[in-house]
């Protein structure tokens, strides 16, 4: 048997993320590791991701998995925007920021995915780049602990790690990554993507038409209030039939959903990742898929990004065939016709009609393909694989960072370069692009000198541009004559709580508090300094009562730093417990555009006493 290498340890001095401390191996002796050397933007790394849960979930007491985050662009580098990409992702194990591929070189890593399994003595047992990755590595583990489970050198004490999503607050969006409007029907259409569902406004007063989608990750055909999606992104309207059609990232799927029937339908893909190349045709239904990003429709054919595969496909309507349009399926920057041409995780498409445009992330461009499909692939702006960055220009000049979103309008390309945080105005016809809005930095600052985090799409209506601002949880417009930026204010967030899955209500247990037998309750929130409750939401509070009788409901509309409410209470036994709920919309004061979901549940037991004459329950939870 050939003997196993020592695996080099973690450099000290790096940052974390999802634990609590830097981790080594030595630590980690009588562990079986597994590292997925991994960079954000890559799809292919998004790909095994459900493997890699699948393998946690399997081994969780001999396994720990370790992502070495070595980027690729340069805003991958931040450990911010890394904290950003595993709340998308939902990882949840640990992941060390390896900026400088320090980590990358010492294991001779060359490409994105790759994997490296450590033996609980420390050796290193397999390496692999790549997807389909479940199979050997379930065979490997199982191998390993069965080995040293017989050697009695296999270490199953469970290890809890503290995850970044235990430390983010909820949003009524959650990485919302395109936007859709349509004047003919003054709708306004969100693909709220980590909430698993599409939200529906008017145009007309912002407020809340329809809620697509049950919240639940899934993939469930069926009524709105029941139907499931796993990650949507764009998505074309057809307002003669009032038909929604919907890229379903990671369901490899195009779902349709009917606003007259309120149902949603599966037309393409089978819910499984195709993993053939070249990927075949065939029915819609019966055909694999490998995760559609975005969609356009022109005439009865809807016109797919399909960024797994790095092409561009069409599906025809009336006969539900789905085929290929541009692209080989190899990654890479090739001008050609559409069937020779190569292409780099489409991730964002558009049309004048004749040609489609699209943001070709990967090679940080802006390309173009014919209708026709006898047409060809020509590149407008942009680089390569590996030449990217921020300069406005011509053509091939030009640089930009990883861009997910472009839309046509009078005349014009706007797209979102994404890991530049700016929008950019792109002239087809001179290939000139340049910044049209946006500093480069991370915020979310309104006005006139805008900023954002990570945008990934686009849509234009009523001379606005609307932004689907990522990272910030947020739908930003533009005014195109006067670049003025504001924070979208969504009216009926109730009917966007959060889904379950995506909130933690916290419980709080109160000590015994004194109560007259007829008297007040007053009930007090703190909000953190720099923070009051948001006016255009119904924050509230219901309270139950065992032993006691009080009026169970109130509204906190107040925007003040600690709002409060008084209510009669009466007690009927010398004890009683009282259990109040809490549902909080807030926001920082001064810039109401990041705005958070709280939800907590107060358990306050009730003695009562002669000399009080009110109780007083104080909230100052983590909010």
């Amino acid at each position: 048997m050939q003997e196993r290498l020592t695996a080099p340890d973690f450099p000290e001095g790096l940052e974390w993320l999802n634990t609590e401390r830097p981790l080594s191996l030595r630590d980690l002796r009588g562990k079986i590791v597994l590292l997925d050397f991994w960079t954000y933007c890559c799809i292919n790394c998004m790909h095994i991701l459900p493997d890699l849960k699948r393998l946690e979930r399997k081994y969780e007491r001999e396994l720990v998995v370790i992502g070495v985050h070595s980027a690729k662009f340069f805003t991958e580098q931040e450990s911010q925007n890394i904290r950003q990409a595993i709340l998308r992702y939902d990882i949840e194990h640990p992941v060390v920021n390896d900026n400088r591929m320090v980590i990358w070189d010492m294991y001779g890593v060359r490409a994105w995915p790759t994997l490296v399994l450590i033996d609980p003595q420390g050796k290193i047992v397999y390496y692999r780049s790549g997807e389909g990755i479940y199979e050997p590595f379930d065979r490997l583990i199982a191998q390993l602990v069965a080995e040293f489970d017989k050697r009695g050198l296999l270490d199953r004490t469970p290890l809890k790690f503290r995850l970044e999503r235990e430390r983010k607050p909820a949003t009524p969006l959650n990485f919302p990554g395109k936007v859709l409007a349509d004047e003919s029907t003054n709708r306004l259409f969100i693909a709220d993507s980590n909430h698993h569902r599409i939200v529906v406004l008017s145009l007309k007063d912002n407020s809340v038409e329809i809620v697509i989608g049950s919240g639940q990750p899934g993939m469930r055909d069926g009524d709105f209030l029941n139907a499931t999606f796993r990650n949507p992104q764009g998505m074309a309207f057809d307002p003669a039939k009032e038909v929604l059609y919907i890229a379903d990232t990671d369901n490899h799927a195009i779902r349709k959903a009917d606003l007259r029937t309120r149902k949603v339908e599966t037309i393409a893909g089978t819910g499984e990742q195709n993993h053939l190349y070249p990927p075949p045709s065939g029915p819609g239904k019966q055909t694999a898929l490998n995760s559609p990003w975005d969609v356009v429709l022109i005439g009865e054919t809807l016109f797919i990004a399909m960024a797994g595969s790095h092409q561009l496909w069409r599906l025809d309507l009336r006969t539900g065939q789905v085929e290929p349009h541009a692209g080989t399926g190899r990654e890479a920057l090739l001008d050609a016709p559409n069937s020779a041409a190569a292409l780099a995780q489409p991730s964002g498409i558009t049309t004048d009609g004749k040609k489609l445009y699209f943001a070709d992330s990967e090679v940080s461009s802006i390309r173009a393909a014919d209708v026709d499909p006898n047409g060809r692939v020509e590149t407008l702006v942009g680089g390569d694989l590996f030449l990217f960055g921020d300069r406005d220009g011509v053509g091939r000049e030009a640089r930009l960072q990883h861009p997910l979103g472009v839309v046509y309008h009078d005349g014009m390309l706007y797209v979102a370069d994404t890991y530049n945080n700016k929008i950019k105005r792109l002239d087809p016809r001179t290939r000139r692009i340049e910044t049209f809005l946006g500093t480069g930095e991370e915020g979310a600052r309104d006005g006139e000198n805008p900023t954002f985090d990570e945008p990934g799409g686009l849509t234009v209506a009523y001379g606005k541009l609307y932004i689907a601002d990522t990272n910030n949880h947020l739908i930003r417009v533009a005014d195109l004559k006067t670049k003025r930026v504001e924070t979208l204010l969504i009216k009926g967030l109730d009917k966007l709580n959060p889904p379950p899955h995506a909130m933690r209500t916290e419980q709080l247990e109160l000590p015994t508090a004194a109560a007259p037998e007829q008297g007040q309750l007053r009930l007090i929130i703190h909000l953190p300094e720099g923070y009051k409750l948001n006016p255009n939401a119904s924050s509230r509070a219901i309270i139950k009562a065992q032993g006691a009788t009080v009026d169970g409901q109130m509204a906190l509309t107040r925007p003040l730093n600690t709002p409060s409410l008084e209510l009669p209470i009466k007690l009927t036994r010398a004890t009683a417990t009282l259990q109040v709920h809490l549902l909080l919309y807030y926001c920082q004061s001064g810039r109401d555009a990041l705005c958070f979901v709280k939800e907590a549940h107060l358990t306050q037991p009730l003695r009562r006493d002669g000399t009080a004459s009110i109780v007083q329950i104080e909230y100052q939870g983590s909010l």
